[in-house]
């Protein structure tokens, strides 16, 4: 049975936008703090600030913490400031559920996050069971959503990667002979392979090689590169993390092997691995709801405003993360609530109210939402230029 969340009535209002620690004092860990005494709204978020995946949770954090603050300084939702916690899981299932306890205990209303599918998975069934909405940024295999109600994608999802990808691939013509590389122990690249297989078979692409690697055997991908070399692919499909794909790119390299790299969403921050020479990254395609270099007035707006206030570029996380709260208001001012509802209430209305948001964002024009949580929207295709991003289409 579900359970109703007592309504919170917590002290906080007009607040001080400032960095600093939770009041479990962890590392990487932001709140707004709150100075007036007054009701909030009480938005948490939960990714990785630190670990392999930090630069995803960093640019998620950051730019909800800027749309935080410019709806707060345009008058906040109905009338209401928002306060925001956001918590380190470093990637991990269990660290994350203990963020999304700290922020339970916080006082939490709204949960943007998670960031990463794994902790995704396990956090989505806590809030199932709590009666909180679940927004996520990036967490985008179908198992975070599936049996959640309660649970909906900003980004497109690990399905749509996939599809989208081989059919790009095909109508570009960009290989005819297609490697793949994936992590057989992520949800996300495992659940992006599966789809990419079956649309590129229905789009003639032959795969000629498909290698797995897991957690543990993500240093050495020689093996796997050699087979894909060998089997004579002119294109690597790599749908992981860009840190793992930078290691891929040297080693490829260090072989003299030199075919068309195409990552997904999660390739997004190649270009700043640490000790990587983004050299190796040129001409490597991904696909992206977001390209930082747009000439549209709202992307110009946001990255300026982005590189202004924590420096360096904004990467499609970030994007979809501050869509992110103005989808959330969007949606309240529509249901009409204030903080003083409970958490079910809020859960509730903001389920219905989703699917009849049509919303122009960073990340997409006329984005929905269907009954399952899952986003519509159309990914962009981009190719790593003189060491950046340059939109393709």
């Amino acid at each position: 049975m579900k359970k109703k969340a007592l309504s919170l009535v917590l002290s906080a209002a007009m607040m001080t936008s400032l960095f600093v620690g939770c009041g479990n004092g962890s590392a990487g860990s932001s709140e707004s703090v709150d100075t007036s005494g007054e009701l909030t709204w009480r938005i948490g978020g939960i990714g990785p600030i630190t670990g392999g995946a930090a630069q995803y949770g960093q640019g998620v954090m950051n730019a909800i913490q800027l749309a935080v603050d410019e709806v707060n300084e345009a008058g906040g939702i109905n009338g209401y400031q928002i306060s925001f916690n956001f918590q380190d899981d470093e990637a991990d299932q269990q660290k994350s559920v203990n963020a999304y306890n700290t922020l339970k205990d916080w006082g939490m209303q709204i949960l943007e996050g998670t960031v990463t599918s794994g902790a995704g998975q396990a956090v989505a069934a806590e809030t199932y069971a709590d009666r909180m909405f679940m927004l996520t940024p990036s967490a985008s295999s179908p198992d975070v959503i599936n049996g959640h109600d309660n649970v909906y994608q900003v980004c497109f999802s690990d399905p749509n990667q996939g599809a989208v990808s081989a059919d790009y691939i095909a109508d570009n013509k960009l290989a005819t002979k297609v490697g793949v590389i994936y992590d057989s122990s992520d949800p996300y690249s495992s659940g992006v392979y599966q789809t990419f297989a079956t649309e590129a078979k229905a789009k003639g692409l032959d795969i000629v090689a498909s290698e797995a690697f897991t957690a543990d055997s993500k240093t050495d991908f020689t093996t796997q590169l050699q087979k894909c070399k060998d089997a004579g692919a002119d294109l690597l499909f790599l749908p992981f993390y860009y840190t793992e794909g930078s290691i891929v790119l040297t080693q490829a390299n260090q072989m003299g092997y030199k075919p068309t790299m195409f990552g997904v969403d999660g390739f997004d921050g190649l270009l700043t691995v640490e000790n990587f020479d983004a050299k190796l990254a040129e001409g490597v395609y991904l696909l992206t709801p977001f390209a930082a270099d747009s000439q549209d007035e709202a992307t110009k707006k946001f990255v300026s405003a982005y590189e202004e206030k924590f420096g360096g570029t904004p990467n499609q996380f970030a994007a979809d993360a501050y869509d992110g709260i103005y989808i959330l208001k969007e949606a309240l001012e529509a249901a009409n609530l204030t903080p003083e509802a409970s958490n079910e209430e809020i859960c509730d209305a903001l389920i219905a109210g989703l699917q009849k948001v049509n919303y122009n964002g960073l990340t997409g024009e006329g984005m929905t939402w269907n009954e399952k949580g899952e986003v519509s929207k159309a990914p962009k295709a981009v190719v790593i230029k003189d060491g950046a991003y340059a939109s393709v289409d």
